[in-house]
């Protein structure tokens, strides 16, 4: 990659530090796609001994770039999204990705074909942990921002996704906790 597509490509995915999710903050301020794409990427390293047969380093890739496309679209919440808006999402990230080298452009490709496919173990974490920091952060906002829906979508989002593994399983129970003491 040359030092100018480096700094090209990094300022087109800035837009992920102000792209706002439908989350809030604890600090009461809206939550950006980076910042939740930051604490996702540190998950799966405080879990890594949970998972030893896990390539740990390939699942952080995905947290990583799972949504460089919303710099281009924006972030829609899973509740409003539609296939149209997933299909306008993946046709950005292909714009995007084409800014890139070739063998950088072929693994984030084969990452995202990975995760769509849920079928490796990395993949079936990181989408796990996806869904989770999602509920984590939405518990830590005030109750005042959320919505009536989301009462009972906080119970309900992300548990088909942590079967797989008792230890998220338990983990989903201890969110699931939080989730009713905090809406009580």
């Amino acid at each position: 990659m040359t030092p100018r597509g480096f700094i090209d490509f990094l300022g087109e995915v800035s837009a992920l530090k102000t792209a706002y999710r439908h989350n809030w903050t604890d600090g009461d301020r809206r939550e950006s796609v980076a910042d939740h794409s930051w604490r996702l990427a540190l998950m799966p390293m405080l879990i890594e001994s949970e998972f030893p047969d896990i390539d740990i380093n390939r699942v952080i890739r995905m947290c990583l770039i799972h949504d460089l496309g919303e710099a281009v679209t924006g972030d829609i919440p899973c509740f409003s999204k539609t296939e149209s808006d997933e299909e306008i999402e993946r046709a950005a990230l292909g714009d995007l990705l084409k800014k890139l080298p070739d063998d950088i452009r072929e693994e984030f490709s084969a990452l995202y074909r990975e995760m769509e496919e849920l079928k490796t173990p990395e993949a079936k974490l990181y989408k796990a942990m996806d869904k989770l920091e999602a509920v984590i952060s939405h518990n830590e906002a005030d109750i005042r921002t959320w919505e009536p829906h989301e009462y009972g979508l906080q119970l309900t989002h992300g548990a088909e996704n942590v079967t797989w593994s008792e230890w998220l399983t338990a983990l989903k129970a201890e969110i699931d906790r939080d989730t009713r003491a905090k809406s009580l």
